[in-house]
């Protein structure tokens, strides 16, 4: 019945991430590049919002805090692990039980790359910035342009911070 309800309301989680040239996301449990307006439109994206994310991800964040504004649910295996101002859930099935709570709409996966694997058929909007340059990494997104089911639905303008190019491209499953 549980697995029905995320079903049916299965079409409008999201995905969100910053990704190199080769899809790249993290090495060594941080992540590759930090582009100001990136940082933004995450903001902008996910307050008020549900974020969902991986132990590594949290411990990630500035002071491996919540992000404010938001409901932060972390998925850890590890039963001593319990972060202030979290909702952590023990397991995948778990999580979505708990997902089953909010608007679909509301959802944003912000990482790491086994969360990205995970949610991935359970979402079909994705907000990826992608950074021109290939860096040393050993954390991956799914390629989506190498995914059938994936296709580009917008594009923004190339834009540069520095000496890095980059650019917004929302992709959504093909219905």
């Amino acid at each position: 019945m549980l697995r029905d309800k995320v079903a049916q309301k299965r079409g409008s989680m999201n995905l969100i991430a910053a990704v190199d040239r080769n899809w790249a996301i993290g090495k060594a449990g941080r992540e590759l590049v930090n582009i100001p307006e990136d940082k933004k439109f995450f903001r902008e994206e996910t307050t008020g919002k549900v974020i969902v994310m991986g132990r590594k991800t949290f411990e990630s964040l500035p002071g491996a805090m919540a992000l404010a504004g938001r409901t932060n649910i972390v998925l850890s295996e590890n039963p001593g692990f319990a972060p202030k101002n979290t909702i952590v859930c023990r397991s995948f099935e778990e999580t979505k039980e708990e997902l089953a709570k909010y608007p679909t709409e509301d959802i944003y996966i912000i990482g790491g790359g086994s969360i990205y694997k995970q949610f991935l058929s359970l979402c079909d909007t994705a907000h990826i910035t992608k950074v021109d340059y290939k860096y040393d990494a050993d954390t991956y997104f799914p390629n989506l342009d190498k995914l059938s089911e994936w296709e580009i639905k917008e594009t923004s303008e190339e834009k540069t911070y520095f000496d890095m190019i980059y650019e917004f491209v929302r992709y959504s499953r093909k219905k």
